[in-house]
C-alpha cells in the first residue's frame, strides 16, 4: 500500500448530493494527508442511526455534496507528517470523538470531550487547513463528522484513528466505532448500575441494546426496555432484556408505569432515542433517594428538557454521556479485547451484510427499523 503514497488516490464512494436522496457511487479522488493526518483504507463500514439523521438533513444547517460514514475498520494506507504512532499498515477503527492526548480535556481521568477533536456535526473539512480531502473533477464533496467511511479510502486526524489488534476481525470490530460502544460505556462508565440493580432502557435500538448488554454484565437482576416499536422486544431478549412497556399501551406517561412496576422507580435508566420526552421520562423513572439517569441519545436541536426541581432535590441523578465516556484512542483496543476474549458479543449485533455496491439497502435496512446493524463489504 505504500507504494500509494504521497500520490492522489482515485476511488469507489457513496455521495450524498442532496438531502434525503440515495447515495450515488462514484470515482472520487482522495488528497495524501497533511500534516498529523492518516490516509485509510476502509475495508468495512457499516450504517449509525446518526448517518440517517444528518443525510435526512433533520435539525441542522444542509451541507452537500457529502460522503457520510462514520462506523467503520480498515488499514492505514499512508501517515502525514508528524505521524508516529501509527504507520502504514495497522489496523484501525476510525472515530467521529477523537483524543488528541495533550488538551485539558484529554488529560482529565473524568472527560473524554477532546477540545481539538471532539464531534463537530457542521463541519465539512479537515480542521489543519479548512479544506477537503474529497474531490470529484476537481470540486470538493464535503467530509462528515472528519471519519466519511463510506469511501474505499478517506482521510481522518490522527486522533480520530484507534490502532487496534491486527488479529480481530475487522468485519465485527467495526460497529465498535459510534453506536455500540456509545451504549456499552452508557451503563459500565456512566450508570454504573450494582449487581442486582434494575434497569430500564429507553429506545432498543442497536445503541439501546448494547446498554442492555451493558446492564447484563454488570448483573442487573431486571433489565426493563422501553420502546414504541413492539417488533423489537423479541429480539431484545437476546440481550439480556426480560420485561417490555410500550407507552403507547398506555393511559398514563411511562415513568408512572415503571414506578408501579417496580416500587418507586429503577436504580438506572439510560435514553438512547434522543427524543426529549422519552429523556424526561428516563429521569422521572428512577427512584428518588439513589437513582440514576444517563442520557445517550442525541436530540433536535431546539429541544428543551423540562423537569421539576424537587425530581433533583429528592436526590435523583441525571447525566449524560458522549461515546460512553471511552477515551477513543485509549478505550477502544481494549473494548476490542474483551470481544476478543469472549466477554463481549458481538456478533448479535449484526442482522444484514451487503456489498459497498449496494449501501442504499443498507439504509432502506434501518429507515425501515429492520436491522441493527448492516455491515458494508467495501470490496463489493
Amino acid at each position: 500500500m505504500s507504494s500509494t503514497a504521497g500520490q492522489v488516490i482515485r476511488c469507489r464512494a457513496a455521495v450524498a448530493w442532496e438531502a434525503g436522496k440515495a447515495l450515488v457511487i462514484e470515482e472520487v479522488d482522495v488528497a495524501p494527508p497533511q500534516a498529523m493526518e492518516v490516509r485509510l483504507k476502509i475495508l468495512y463500514t457499516s450504517v449509525c442511526r446518526s448517518d440517517i439523521y444528518f443525510w435526512e438533513a433533520k435539525g441542522q444547517n444542509p451541507l452537500f455534496p457529502r460522503i457520510f460514514g462514520h462506523e467503520a475498520a480498515g488499514i492505514v494506507e499512508s501517515v502525514g507528517d508528524g505521524v508516529t504512532d501509527l504507520k502504514p499498515g495497522d489496523h484501525v477503527i476510525p472515530v467521529p470523538s477523537g483524543e488528541c492526548k495533550e488538551c485539558i480535556h484529554c488529560k482529565s481521568k473524568e472527560s473524554n470531550i477532546c477540545d481539538l477533536l471532539r464531534v463537530n456535526l457542521g463541519r465539512g473539512v479537515m480542521i489543519s487547513d479548512g479544506q477537503s480531502r474529497f474531490s470529484i473533477n476537481g470540486k470538493p464533496i464535503y467530509h462528515f463528522v472528519g471519519t466519511s467511511t463510506y469511501s474505499e479510502y478517506t482521510v481522518v486526524h490522527v486522533g480520530c484513528a484507534a490502532k487496534i489488534n491486527p488479529s480481530a476481525p475487522l468485519d465485527k470490530v467495526c460497529i465498535l466505532g459510534c453506536g455500540i460502544s456509545s451504549g456499552l460505556g452508557a451503563v459500565l462508565n456512566v450508570a454504573k448500575p450494582p449487581k442486582g440493580s434494575s434497569v430500564a432502557v429507553f429506545g432498543l435500538g442497536a445503541v439501546g441494546l448494547a446498554a442492555a448488554e451493558g446492564a447484563r454484565i454488570s448483573g442487573a437482576s431486571r433489565i426493563i426496555g422501553v420502546d414504541v416499536n413492539p417488533k423489537k422486544f423479541n429480539h431484545a431478549k437476546n440481550f439480556g432484556v426480560s420485561e417490555f412497556v410500550n407507552p403507547k399501551d398506555h393511559d398514563k406517561p411511562v415513568q408512572e408505569v415503571i414506578a408501579e412496576m417496580t416500587g418507586g422507580g429503577v436504580d438506572r435508566s439510560i435514553e438512547c432515542t434522543g427524543d426529549v420526552d422519552a429523556m424526561i421520562s428516563a429521569f422521572e423513572c428512577v427512584h428518588d433517594g439513589w437513582g440514576v439517569a444517563v442520557l445517550v441519545g442525541v436530540p433536535h436541536k431546539d429541544a428543551v428538557f423540562k423537569t421539576h426541581p424537587m425530581n433533583l432535590l429528592h436526590q435523583r441523578t441525571l447525566k449524560g454521556t458522549l461515546f460512553g465516556n471511552y477515551k477513543p484512542r485509549t478505550d477502544l483496543p481494549a473494548i476490542v479485547e474483551k470481544y476478543m476474549n469472549k466477554e463481549l458479543e458481538l456478533e448479535k449485533f449484526i442482522t444484514h451484510e451487503v456489498p459497498f455496491a449496494e449501501i442504499n439497502k443498507a439504509y432502506e435496512f434501518m429507515l425501515n427499523g429492520d436491522s441493527l446493524r448492516c455491515i458494508i463489504h467495501m470490496d463489493g
